[in-house]
């Protein structure tokens, strides 16, 4: 009976062995969804949208976009942390998310980022832009900067909502700056874009792709982009540091997740999917005119990436939080 009992369960343990590979090389044999816990039309969705398009060209089966939008990407990412953990649900996430480890509780998240999810690839990182209403007097960043200095929290700036790499982009420029103007939250990109283009708002640091049409078509002056370089969209406009923010850098990353527990093969199988699509040249190419840079790792680099981001923007929101 015993030998049995062992010998059944030999049988199935293998059984269970034999079908990992199996299912990871099948995989995918339905179709895929990727939550994206972001507005339609920011650089999260675009993003989302042509990668799933060139899986679902690799691979044979639908990758479906899935705008969960809501409470600073809470939603969407909660929904697929909560996902079965079998290759299906897929996150398009950004330093909203890392940043959200420090800004929000746990009764607040309903999710801690690196126990939850499980990191698959990285997919591309933007530089930001400062720009202001035309209506504003500062026709530089240090001009607005002592308009701000002038009148002390009289001046306000806009993002698609708490948590969000613009959020943390401004709170990280009051910082260094030394000025206190007020963050003014939108539900997402557009409606914060119009508050600024629209005067309710003076100022707004957004993603270079979705921003430059509006700086092209003088609705917004741009005063400085947040990248170490200058960026090749708006060559024109210099850098934070450039301007006189000493170590001012931010950007807005990129990148996909899954539900913690899926099978590591299924996870190295879509790591080398991304990762060969975002080193297409006609990818590369696409993103260079958008302001955009492709990042390439593998799971576990991007694993030590995230956790390093979380500590970035812990010390951050320390920051903010004592001034």
């Amino acid at each position: 009976m015993a030998r049995r009992f062992v010998l059944a369960l030999a049988v199935g343990l293998l059984a269970s062995f034999s079908a990992c590979p199996s299912s990871a090389q099948d995989y995918p044999i339905h179709a895929v969804r990727i939550i994206v816990p972001f507005g339609a039309g920011g650089p999260a969705d675009v993003a989302a949208r042509l990668i799933g398009n060139v899986l679902q060209e690799s691979f044979g089966q639908p990758f479906i976009i899935e705008n969960r939008t809501g409470a600073g990407g809470v939603i969407g990412t909660v929904e697929a942390a909560k996902s079965p953990a079998d290759g299906y649900t897929l996150l398009m996430m950004s330093n909203t998310q890392t940043a959200n480890e420090s800004l929000l509780t746990p009764d607040k998240r309903k999710y801690e980022l690196m126990r939850d999810l499980a990191p698959i690839a990285p997919v591309n990182s933007s530089d930001l832009v400062i720009v202001v209403n035309p209506q504003v007097p500062a026709k530089t960043l240090q001009e607005f900067i002592a308009l701000a200095k002038a009148q002390p929290g009289k001046l306000n700036y806009a993002s698609s909502g708490q948590g969000t790499p613009y959020h943390m982009a401004g709170e990280l420029f009051k910082a260094l700056a030394g000025i206190e103007i007020v963050h003014v939250p939108y539900r997402n990109s557009g409606e914060a874009r119009s508050g600024v283009i629209g005067g309710q708002v003076q100022m707004m640091i957004d993603a270079v792709p979705a921003m430059a049409p509006n700086i092209g078509e003088n609705q917004v002056r741009a005063l400085a982009t947040t990248g170490r370089q200058r960026s090749a969209v708006l060559p024109n406009i210099p850098t934070a540091i450039e301007a006189g923010v000493p170590g001012y850098e931010a950007t807005i990353w990129l990148g996909l997740m899954a539900p913690a527990g899926t099978p590591k093969p299924i996870v190295d199988k879509l790591n080398a999917a991304v990762n060969a699509i975002v080193k297409r040249p006609d990818i590369e190419t696409l993103w260079s005119q958008q302001g955009a840079v492709p990042m390439s790792m593998t799971a576990e680099e991007f694993d030590k990436f995230l956790r390093g981001d979380i500590v970035k923007w812990g010390d951050v929101v320390k920051k903010f939080n004592k001034s």
